[in-house]
């Protein structure tokens, strides 16, 4: 299933997950048709590249499943994550589609008939004039249906979407809440919603909604007996929301929520009023066995790891995350910087802005309500310097920012005194590797002592006075290069660099929070990048891997662990836990 949890009480909801049929285009182009048969089967979720003979197939795969309804009725399919292009068939038309991989997306089909059907999706996850996110990249772009799959039976009305956002005041929690119901019938319609937390409710009347429109509306839920949410007490609510309609109830929708602000005063971050420091990881959504379609116990065995190394910060870096793995950060306490799907992209394709926009707004609207996710993020080491660059960010971070005002909004930059866009950030984020693409590890404290004073300094265009996050910073080693002159790529000059910078970062006053590059070792492109700065090649990557985790792409330590463990170790000491 999509969540952890029961999302639907009145709503039948199916999984289709499990073996469907598949047919690969072995040539790489589809037909553009349907296939009449096909010749195996895989799991899904899953990446095609896990089956031995498509590790490296780039193309198009053709996915089939069959499926029973007992009535007549609207359908609505709900794919968590399809990579990267999706073209959905029901009973042999054509229903609807999606581009990106890494966000959920729907199809509605109205009045279908009882009986069997057949659902079809075309995959494709090549390069290409249509995909402007999914480029050649230091992450590989797999392909398949690779999150769950959902089969709604829904009403003429129902419940698309609810977001909540919790206030302290006075002393008193209190929880802003905004429904979406979308009217799919052919007559116009009117309803009621009923919203409960913590033994509340809150009776909201929906506008008169026309076919085809939807309707919102938004009240207030005060002086709740609930508990804060923190690290240290990771404590949800269910919210329940029902759609009736004559005095019958017709849908529900089921979130849980955590309260807890985060707030950006001056150089520092505050959660529920309290001085916050992030300590942690960058993690890709990557496995040598199951590529980006990662099942639940490997999730919940890194957050382990996680925990056993002292951190509370996850960055989903460069794009957003299964939902189940977002479940598990609000049940855990980690705190979590979200960033829509994007890295070192040009901006030059006319299509990237509709794409971008497109990935930030499915991103919002479906992680919005999870307690874990302090911030949200986009373009990350994207052009920052030339007048078009400065335009997309303030295009692009100005609609996040517009898409949510509850949390702070932040980009991952790389470069440094030439960047002319932290004024549009709540929060300045800089991805710093000295010790390996620059200066040895001894230069770390002196670097970013210099670097800091140029932030702030009028220079630095807006960077002045405002939170600091080191959002990358590492050094490639190899699993099992070992040598006692700590060359590099040895295991041993990754514990000195990671070494000097977390006594550097953890502990720097102006430093509010920093993430290691990287959690695991993760499969790469084997085509170079195409963005303007041309950082990225293969031939960078031994084992066409990005070397750069503190455990390898199994999950197994390397030396830099323990190392990592102890000096996290430390900055809890410091600055606690809340």
């Amino acid at each position: 299933m999509l969540r952890s949890f029961t999302t639907h009480v009145v709503r039948p909801v199916r999984s289709l997950d499990g073996l469907w049929d598949i047919r690969p285009e072995l040539n790489g182009t589809s037909r553009g048709k349907a296939p009449r048969s096909y010749s195996r089967k895989i799991e899904v979720p899953s990446a095609w590249e896990s089956l031995p003979d498509l590790w490296d197939f780039r193309g198009t795969v053709w996915y089939r499943k069959k499926f029973m309804t007992e009535t007549q009725g609207n359908l609505r399919l709900v794919f968590g994550g399809v990579s990267h292009t999706a073209k959905v068939l029901l009973d042999g038309k054509e229903v609807g589609g999606h581009y990106d991989a890494f966000t959920p997306w729907e199809v509605v089909v109205p009045q279908v008939d009882a009986g069997e059907h057949e659902v079809v999706v075309e995959v494709d996850n090549r390069f290409g004039d249509h995909s402007a996110l999914h480029i050649p990249n230091d992450y590989y772009t797999y392909g398949g249906i690779t999150r769950p799959v959902e089969l709604h039976e829904v009403p003429d009305q129902y419940i698309e979407n609810i977001f909540a956002v919790p206030r302290l005041y006075r002393g008193k929690w209190q929880l802003d809440v905004r429904v979406r119901v979308k009217n799919i019938g052919q007559d116009a319609a009117f309803g009621t919603l009923k919203v409960r937390i913590s033994g509340q409710e809150l009776l909201l009347t929906l506008p008169k909604m026309e076919s085809g429109e939807n309707g919102e509306v938004s009240g207030t839920l005060r002086n709740l007996a609930v508990k804060p949410w923190c690290e240290t007490h990771p404590n949800l609510y269910p919210l329940q929301a029902e759609l009736w309609e004559e005095g019958e109830l017709c849908d529900d929708l089921i979130d849980r929520v955590g309260f807890r602000e985060i707030k950006v005063k001056g150089k520092k971050l505050y959660l529920n009023g309290e001085d916050l420091h992030l300590r942690g990881f960058n993690r890709h959504e990557s496995s040598p066995i199951y590529g980006c379609a990662i099942p639940t116990a490997l999730m919940a065995h890194d957050l382990d790891l996680f925990d056993d190394l002292n951190c509370n910060f996850l960055r989903t870096c460069h794009y957003p995350n299964d939902q189940r793995l977002l479940d598990m950060c609000d049940e855990r306490g980690i705190y979590v910087w979200e960033e829509s799907h994007s890295r070192q992209t040009p901006f030059d394709p006319p299509i990237f802005e509709a794409q971008i926009k497109q990935s930030t707004l499915e991103m919002v609207e479906n992680h919005y309500n999870h307690p874990c996710i302090l911030m949200w993020g986009s373009l990350n080491e994207c052009e920052s310097r030339t007048p078009e660059g400065v335009e997309m960010h303030r295009e692009v971070i100005g609609y996040l920012k517009s898409l949510d005002h509850s949390r702070p909004v932040t980009y991952a930059a790389n470069k440094l005194k030439e960047d002319k866009c932290l004024g549009f950030a709540d929060i300045v984020s800089f991805n710093i590797y000295t010790g390996w693409y620059g200066g040895g590890p001894e230069n770390i404290k002196g670097f970013i002592d210099d670097f800091l004073s140029w932030v702030d300094s009028p220079e630095s265009l807006g960077g002045k006075g405002k939170p600091v996050i080191i959002s990358e910073f590492g050094a490639g080693a190899i699993p099992g290069c070992r040598n006692p002159q700590a060359d590099f790529w040895s295991e041993e000059y990754q514990v000195v660099v990671l070494e000097e910078a977390l006594k550097t970062y953890l502990h720097h006053p102006r430093i509010c929070g920093s993430a290691i590059w990287q959690f695991c070792d993760g499969r790469v492109s084997n085509e170079p990048n195409p963005s303007p700065d041309n950082t990225f090649s293969p031939m960078d990557r031994p084992r066409c891997m990005n070397n750069k985790g503190v455990v390898d792409e199994y999950r197994r330590p390397k030396l830099s662990y323990p190392v990592v463990k102890a000096l996290m170790a430390t900055a809890v000491k410091k600055h606690g836990k809340i």
